[in-house]
This record gives C-alpha cells, sequence and structure tokens, in this order.
C-alpha cells in the first residue's frame, strides 16, 4: 500500500513537472534588467533540488517522503523559469524593439513561478510540520534545510508580487514608445504602424493607456508646433484693439488663411488619421481626446485668434472685405471643420468657432449697412474747392465693384442672409444688388447737392463733368458696370458731355465775345481799321484770359484724357478766334501782344494738372488697375 502511494506521488510530480516546463518553454525572450536580488534568488535556488533530495533520504524516518516527491517536480521547474524570467528581462534591456511581446512572456512566466512557489511551500510546509512532530530537533538538519527553502520560496513569492520588475519592464516599453515616435516619419507608407499598434495595446491591457496617449500626445504636439513656426506666424503675436486699424493687418491676413488651411487640411487631418489609426475601437474616446489635447496645444488656437482679434477692430469700411475673407476662409474648411472637431472633446474649438463665425458675420452686416448712412451723411460736407472727384465717388465706387466681385458677392450674400436669418428679417431677392443701387443712387444725390454748393457757377459745371466722368469710367467693363447696366454707363457719359459743353459756354466761350469787330473801322462803313482799339480789345482779352486761367489753373481734372479732351476744347474754343483776330486786325505787329496763339495753346495744355497727394485724386486706369481703396480711405462714423 505505501508502496503504491508512493509510485503515485512520483506519476504527480513528473506530471506537475513536464506541465511546468512545457509552459515555461512558450514563454518568449526579452525585457528589461535582472538586479542583484533576482541572481541572488537564482543562486540561492540552485541548491534548492538538491536540499530537497537530501531531504528525501531523511523523510522515509519520519514517514513524509510523500509531500518531499510532490515538491521536487514543481522545484525543478520552478529553477528553469526562474532563468528564463531572467533572460526575458535581459532581453527587454538590451532589444527594446521586442518589449511588447517579452513583457506578456515575463508576465506568464511572472505568475508561473508565483504558482509554482505557492505549491512548494504548502508541500514543505506539510513537511517541516511533521519532522517538528516527530521531535525533530531545532538544530536538526533536516529541518533547518527545509525551513530555508521555504523562507526562499516565500522571497521569491514576493519578488514576484511587488511589481518592480513589471514596473521596469514598462518603463523601457514607454521609452521604446517615445522613440519610435520621435524617429518615425509618418508621412512614410511603411512607418512602424504594426509596432506603436502593439504597444499600445500592451499598455492598454495593463491600464497604462494614459500613459501611451500621453506620451503620444506631448511628441506630436511638439511636432506639430515645430511645423507652424516653420510658417513664420510671428505676425500671431500682435495685439488689436478698437483703436486699431485693420489696414495694419491686411496683407496678414492672406497669410492666415493660407495658415488656416495648412493646419486643418494637412497637419491637423494628419493627427486625426493617426490618432484613428493607432488607437483601437474600443479605445476610441482615449484617442480622440488625445486628438483633441493636440489641437489645442500645438499652436492652431493662436492661428485661430488672429481671426478674432481681427474682428476687434475699429469699424470701418474697409473690415468688411477682411471680415469678407475671414468668412470665407472659414467657409470654405467648413467640412474640414466638422471632421475633426465634431467630437465632445473638441468643444473648445467648436466654442470658437461658433463665437468667431457670429463676430464675422454681426461685424460684416453692421459695417454693410452703416454705409448708404454715411454716403448721406457726407452730403453735408462742402465739395472739394477744386472742382475734383470727391474722395467719397472714389472710394465707393470702388468699393462696390471690389464687392460685387464673385469672391466677395457670393459670401457678402450669405453672411447678410445669415444675419436675416439670425435676426428673424424677411429675405429679399437681389438683396446686394438693390443695397448697392441704392448707395449708387445716394452718390448721384450728394453730386448734385455739392453742385448746387459752388458760387462760381463754371466751376459747379466743371465739377460734374469731372464726377460723371469718373463715373461711367468706374464702372466701364466691370461688375459694378454689369449691374447698374449699359444704359446707365451711357448716360453718365452724355452727361459729362453736357456739363462739358455748358462749363465752356459758362466760362472760355465768354472771352471769345471780347474780340468783336464792332467799331474797329475808322469810318462807317470803310475799311480802314483803328489798330488802337483794336490793340485795346486784344489786351483787354488777354488780362480776361489771365485771371481765368489763374483762377482755373486751380481746378484739378485727375483722368489724363479727360484733361486732354477738356483742353482740347478749351484750344478750340479760344485760340482759332484770338489767332484769326491778330491775322486779320494786328498783321505784322502779334510781338506786341501778350500772348501769341501758340503760347496761348501752350499754356492752356498745362491746366487742370493734378497735385499726386495720394489724398485727392488718381488716375481712372491706375485706380481700376491697382485698387483705389488703398489710395482713398473712407471712415464711417460710429454707431
Amino acid at each position: 500500500m505505501e508502496e503504491s502511494q508512493r509510485v503515485d506521488h512520483l506519476l504527480a510530480a513528473r506530471e506537475i513537472l513536464r506541465s511546468s516546463i512545457e509552459k515555461s518553454r512558450n514563454i518568449g525572450i526579452a525585457v528589461d534588467q535582472s538586479g542583484s536580488r533576482l541572481k541572488q534568488t537564482s543562486h540561492n535556488l540552485a541548491s534548492l533540488q538538491c536540499s530537497i533530495k537530501n531531504i528525501a533520504t531523511k523523510c522515509r524516518v519520519y514517514g513524509i517522503r510523500g509531500h518531499v516527491d510532490r515538491a521536487i517536480g514543481p522545484a525543478a521547474a520552478l529553477l528553469q523559469v526562474l532563468d528564463l524570467v531572467h533572460e526575458l528581462q535581459n532581453s527587454i534591456q538590451f532589444d527594446p524593439s521586442r518589449a511588447a511581446a517579452s513583457i506578456t512572456r515575463l508576465q506568464e512566466a511572472l505568475k508561473l513561478l508565483a504558482d509554482n512557489c505557492r505549491l512548494l511551500i504548502l508541500w514543505l510546509q506539510d513537511a517541516v510540520h511533521i519532522l517538528t512532530s516527530n521531535a525533530a530537533s531545532a538544530d536538526d538538519w533536516y529541518l533547518v534545510r527545509a525551513s530555508k527553502v521555504v523562507s526562499i520560496l516565500r522571497e521569491i513569492q514576493l519578488f514576484c508580487r511587488d511589481g518592480e520588475v513589471i514596473s521596469s519592464a514598462f518603463d523601457t516599453l514607454e521609452n521604446e514608445y517615445r522613440r519610435l515616435l520621435t524617429q518615425t516619419d509618418f508621412s512614410h507608407p511603411t512607418f512602424p504602424e504594426p509596432e506603436l499598434q502593439a504597444i499600445a495595446r500592451v499598455l492598454a491591457a495593463n491600464n497604462r493607456l494614459h500613459r501611451c496617449t500621453s506620451i503620444y500626445a506631448e511628441v506630436r504636439i511638439a511636432e506639430a508646433r515645430a511645423s507652424l513656426q516653420a510658417l513664420r506666424v510671428d505676425y500671431l503675436g500682435i495685439q488689436l484693439s478698437e483703436t486699431d486699424s485693420v489696414r495694419n493687418v491686411e496683407t496678414y491676413i492672406y497669410q492666415w488663411d493660407n495658415h488656416m488651411e495648412f493646419a486643418l487640411r494637412n497637419l491637423l487631418l494628419n493627427e486625426y488619421r493617426l490618432c484613428k489609426k493607432l488607437g483601437d475601437d474600443d479605445d476610441d474616446d482615449v484617442w480622440m481626446n488625445c486628438f483633441a489635447k493636440i489641437a489645442t496645444e500645438c499652436g492652431f488656437i493662436e492661428i485661430f485668434d488672429f481671426g478674432s482679434s481681427v474682428c476687434n477692430c475699429k469699424k470701418e469700411a474697409m473690415k468688411l472685405l477682411s471680415l469678407l475673407k475671414i468668412f470665407s476662409t472659414l467657409d470654405k474648411l467648413r467640412l474640414q471643420f466638422n471632421q475633426l472637431f465634431n467630437g465632445k472633446f473638441c468643444q473648445e474649438i467648436q466654442n470658437k468657432t461658433r463665437a468667431l463665425v457670429k463676430k464675422v458675420v454681426d461685424g460684416a452686416s453692421e459695417i454693410f449697412w452703416d454705409l448708404l448712412s454715411q454716403v448721406e451723411l457726407q452730403r453735408e460736407t462742402e465739395p472739394p474747392p477744386d472742382g475734383s472727384v470727391p474722395r467719397i465717388v472714389c472710394f465707393v465706387t470702388d468699393y462696390c465693384n471690389k464687392l460685387l466681385v464673385e469672391e466677395n458677392s457670393s459670401i457678402l450674400t450669405r453672411v447678410l442672409e445669415i444675419s436675416q436669418v439670425w435676426n428673424r428679417a424677411s429675405s429679399e431677392q437681389g438683396l446686394l444688388s438693390n443695397e448697392i443701387h441704392n448707395r449708387m443712387k445716394a452718390l448721384e444725390t450728394n453730386l448734385e447737392s455739392w453742385a448746387q454748393s459752388y458760387n462760381d457757377t463754371a466751376l459747379s459745371y466743371l465739377f460734374m463733368m469731372n464726377s460723371h466722368w469718373y463715373l461711367c469710367n468706374s464702372a466701364r467693363g466691370n461688375k459694378l458696370g454689369e449691374l447698374m447696366g449699359k444704359s446707365w454707363v451711357w448716360a453718365y457719359e452724355e452727361s459729362a458731355e453736357y456739363y462739358a459743353a455748358l462749363y465752356l459756354r459758362e466760362s472760355w466761350e465768354k472771352l471769345v465775345v471780347l474780340l468783336h469787330e464792332e467799331g474797329l473801322t475808322l469810318f462807317p462803313g470803310g475799311r480802314a481799321i483803328n489798330r488802337e482799339v483794336a490793340k485795346k480789345r486784344i489786351t483787354i482779352f488777354c488780362e480776361a484770359f489771365d485771371e481765368m486761367y489763374k483762377k482755373q489753373s486751380k481746378w484739378i481734372l485727375c483722368d489724363k484724357a479727360l484733361r486732354w479732351k477738356t483742353c482740347h476744347l478749351i484750344v478750340e474754343a479760344v485760340v482759332p478766334p484770338y489767332k484769326s483776330y491778330l491775322q486779320r486786325f494786328m498783321p505784322g505787329l502779334e510781338h506786341e501782344v501778350n500772348y501769341t496763339a501758340e503760347r496761348m495753346e501752350e499754356l492752356i495744355a498745362l491746366l487742370f494738372q493734378p497735385k499726386y497727394d495720394g489724398s485727392k485724386c488718381t488716375d481712372l486706369i491706375g485706380m481700376k488697375n491697382a485698387a483705389a481703396i488703398s489710395h482713398f480711405s473712407y471712415t464711417p462714423a460710429a454707431a
């Protein structure tokens, strides 16, 4: 009976040994450092099996051979597992690229090691109990050896449970994750995606996903911020207030548009895709939160906030175009905003986006509606004393034409429609067209009012000729002309010619009357000429010419073509009669008069020259091609 039990125990020990060795063989290689404590424990266990065998000889005496036999198998397996743990630690330390797989095997090895220790301790404790019960002395060699083995096994149990080995391995794994993130070119199609995912899965399985995403966010934020800084975004540091003009940052708004597009369609879209690719479906919220952290800390918010700063600039007509550009940027990137920031973790960017859109819509609408009243307010001001085209006329016509350009008109129409919806106002078809018509009509009324305020009728006519000529040319061949219609353009062209005729009749043609022939003959009905009377009349004519020339040399016709045409009309009205008068009544004595016909023509050609001070006028061609708004600024009064 005793022999049968002995055989059973040996068979059981053999099965335990076989199972332990087979299980340990399936645990991989490679992880962190082992430490002196593990080496010492391994050394202590080297004699464990020998000690147990020595105890076995004594077991026959005390009847505990079965307990010791059961411990021999697990003890042998324990030594092999301990060696495997040591190998895995070294592998993790010296080959971190395989740390993800090695850590899983290290955890299995430590669990197996702890389980074997538990079995050995239970069986050897029974042996110690039997030895003690059989009156073995405290210094009994077998009792001492058995107790020492139990102590060593308990130390190994603590080693398996204190987490130092696994913690050190995880530190190595996290460092490897950081290294991969830092050194990887994610634009390359073969970047090490499986390795990164494998590490993330191991960390997630051990409740360390927060460390994984924290490292990922830290590295990617630094990379993204460096990419944005390379774009030269120093202008983002400009501080803008309600007293600053938008002109101070106009050039930066176009850079801002490019930088916003790059940030959303390239930088953040790539970061979003990476987060989606590296994360699992079960951890999608964690990775989307990680993306939100990257988006808010990489410098994108600073770019975004610049648009809001522009909205804070003082209210002026030019600001409308800048606001339309900002709205256009947000509108063309709307799909990217919805794709990237639609989640619950991007609430900050969602709120900022809504706030910026509202500021842009409210600000643009306010400026647009205020423009008509500002034009009407200008009616009470004095017209230019030199008869030049008023700055408000130059500005408004060019401004309206810019608003009608396709890239602006479509955006402005949408902005006005959104504003009406928000304010629950009735929508109106052709709203923008109607309002542009109203502003041009207000300008026409202003011109009529200003013309009537001149004391000099000739100057009043020249002013209307000048302004109407400007209107027809500033609207010809562009969006404003298309809106107002060809008949409107032709009407102003005809009106300019009409006022040109009135101007000549009221001024230069009156000089020609002084060259009449009445009373020039010495005798009634005779042919003899009284040269003194003729000379006197020429003198009176020249004095009148001097006076008119001096007065009108201060008047301005900004357009070169109109200036040449007007001077030509004056020459035709004045010079031929003067020249004929000299030839008929002062033949051979032209040198005795103030002006020759040629000199008079030269002087007339010098009339109406503009003073290029950048504030009163500009050449029409230049205005149409180079944006007169840059020369003719207009700031509405505060509402």
